[in-house]
């Protein structure tokens, strides 16, 4: 087993990032947070775990954080993630995520980090037409937030050919829940992911919600998604790492469940879970949405030492509304943090 150093996490005062942060603390691991808090929540990173503000891809600051705390592998999580956002500002994702990456990449490969894990998408995909997907689907983005992540994929693979880096890029399908512990979850009063939209309902923070396209070619005519719990795929980086550590080869994987839920049948959730009537209404599709998102996460359970512990719809959404609701007496950053 390599000598477990810190590992530098972009974007760990995020969403996702900052239950990737919990679950190396859990385990005992030396963790950097490097973050520029543009979307993020210092309130969100355990007091014990350094935190540094900053822009991943500042290679000077970079460099000079590998070599102050001995990085030896880095989490990259810093990055724009919304598709309705990215169909309209495209210029801004190609800079935000491919730049920022690049940058980050090469200061990581100047400086000798050999194991990187990469906050990849299902969205590579595109609308596949194999479902479950597989990891060797083809990849078609039909939104630049797609496209930008496989772009930083392809930047991995041919840099893993010249050097010694190896790497982990997790291709996540929809992610919803929160910290079973109240310690982190979805940020901010603006979403656009459904589960955390429901909850702001439940919460009393927003009257209405919407489904967007009912006519879609699935069984209830709404988008059929992959809802994996933000813990489990915290774990899922974690094991990424032991994976990297254990001499692992490079590979890019997907991060589900499995099985899919429409929009119909999460917001029956909801109400099932709440008691309260959300009475959404109708909505024309948004740009950019496949019907159907399903992984095939055979890979995932053959190549890591991974199981999940939250596969459960009712237990993503009842974490979700409880971390909603205790916004209301959060810091006041983490209340005006996006999701």
């Amino acid at each position: 087993m390599a000598e477990r150093r810190a590992t530098l996490i972009t974007g760990g005062a995020g969403y996702i990032g900052s239950h990737a942060v919990l679950a190396l603390r859990q385990a005992g691991r030396r963790v950097v947070v490097l973050d520029d808090l543009s979307t993020g929540s210092r309130h969100v990173v355990p007091d014990d775990v350094e935190f540094v503000e900053g822009d991943a891809g500042n290679q000077d600051l970079v460099r000079a954080l590998i070599a102050e705390h001995g990085i030896a592998s880095v989490i990259h999580f810093a990055g724009s993630i919304l598709v309705e956002q990215s169909v309209s500002e495209p210029l801004h994702y190609y800079e935000n995520n491919v730049a920022v990456s690049r940058n980050l990449l090469e200061a990581c490969a100047r400086a000798g980090v050999t194991r990187f894990i990469f906050s990849s998408t299902a969205a590579v995909y595109g609308a596949p037409e194999e479902v479950p997907i597989p990891e060797a689907a083809s990849k078609q983005p039909i939104n630049p937030y797609g496209s930008t992540k496989l772009v930083t994929e392809w930047m991995l693979r041919d840099l893993a050919l010249t050097s010694d880096l190896r790497y982990v890029a997790l291709r996540y399908f929809n992610v919803a829940g929160a910290d079973p512990q109240g310690r982190s979850g979805q940020l901010g009063p603006v979403a656009t992911h459904l589960i955390k939209i429901a909850s702001q309902v439940v919460a009393g923070l927003r009257e209405t919600i919407a489904i967007f396209g009912d006519d879609y070619d699935t069984p209830d005519g709404t988008c059929v998604r992959d809802y994996i719990h933000v813990s489990d795929l915290a774990a899922a980086h974690l094991a990424a790492l032991d994976y990297l550590e254990a001499g692992g080869e490079s590979c890019s994987l997907n991060c589900g469940y499995g099985h899919g839920y429409s929009v119909r049948q999460v917001l029956q959730a909801v109400e099932r879970c709440t008691g309260r009537a959300l009475n959404p209404r109708a909505a024309p599709r948004r740009p950019g949405d496949p019907p159907i998102l399903v992984a095939d996460v055979s890979a995932l359970r053959r190549t890591l030492d991974w199981s999940p512990c939250f596969d459960n719809l009712d237990v993503i959404i009842t974490t979700a509304v409880d971390w909603e609701k205790s916004l209301s007496t959060a810091p006041q950053d983490v209340g005006r943090a996006s999701a």
